[in-house]
């Protein structure tokens, strides 16, 4: 009978010193203090890889030292400071952006790239931080007053551009020229109009407008906007956590005032949308 009590009491011990075991010993919470910071440090990518389009000025393009500058690339360094992520810029091919993007080489798509509900469907957006319009540039001495003029006439835009969505969705007015001709990049559109190949180009706005400060007395801007959309950043539809982090950098640059003084710095006003 003495022996059963102790084998008893034996069993009792390991059971309750299992139970303890179990349970983390009582107080000791180690489980519930770990998780919230491995799911903060998961939400924060060691580094944000940018695609772009490294001709497209004044967002992002190469200056006579070969380096890559723009508004673009300003405001990304500034966003970067404030969520204390390197972001890289990488260039690649325009046409290609969502294969690139889908195939993991790059993190999101930032350079210009205007929202519009044709790539809605495909990916998701930051907020917009700026307007966009899609404008014809023709040579300051031809007769071209609007948009109408040019029927019959030969136009030039960037392949996969929102130029190019925004005539697509208008077979009528893409079916009034006499030529769509489209290129990878858009400086080969200028170089055709320059060269008189061409009777126009279709672009956007801020493109077309930093072409003109550089040969003032060469282009004008044609009155018609063909569409107007906005620029944000592209980013694969199952990533939120990116989207969520750049929105709360966007946010912070605009508050701050650093977003409005690198607007100014190349456009001469502040142009974020608020």
């Amino acid at each position: 009978m003495k022996l059963k009590k102790m084998v008893m009491a034996g069993v009792l011990a390991l059971g309750c010193a299992g139970m303890l075991a179990g349970c983390g010993g009582g107080d000791k919470k180690p489980a519930a203090s770990s998780a919230p910071a491995k799911s903060a440090a998961a939400a924060k990518p060691a580094k944000i890889v940018a695609g772009m389009d490294d001709t497209f000025a004044p967002m992002g393009f190469r200056d006579d030292s070969g380096k890559i500058v723009g508004f673009d690339i300003d405001m990304a360094n500034a966003i970067s400071k404030e969520i204390g992520v390197p972001i890289e810029f990488k260039p690649i091919d325009w046409a290609s952006k969502e294969t690139e993007l889908n195939s993991g080489r790059i993190d999101c798509i930032w350079n210009g790239f205007t929202m519009t509900p044709e790539r809605q469907k495909k990916l998701a957006f930051t907020k917009p931080y700026m307007d966009n319009l899609q404008e014809f540039v023709v040579l300051k001495d031809t007769p071209y007053q609007k948009m109408e003029d040019l029927k019959g006439k030969k136009i030039t835009i960037q392949e996969a551009s929102t130029a190019e969505t925004a005539l697509n969705r208008d077979p009528q007015l893409k079916a009034a020229f006499a030529e769509v001709k489209s290129y990878p990049d858009l400086t080969a559109c200028f170089m055709d109009l320059e060269s008189g190949r061409c009777d126009a180009v279709l672009a956007d706005t801020v493109l077309n407008e930093y072409y003109m400060t550089k040969k003032p007395d060469k282009f004008r801007e044609l009155p018609d906007v063909v569409s107007k959309d906005t620029f944000s950043i592209g980013i694969k539809k199952d990533n939120q956590a990116l989207v969520d982090l750049l929105n709360d950098g966007i946010a912070k640059v605009i508050a701050n005032g650093e977003a409005a003084k690198i607007s100014n710095k190349w456009f001469g006003k502040d142009v974020l949308l608020k």
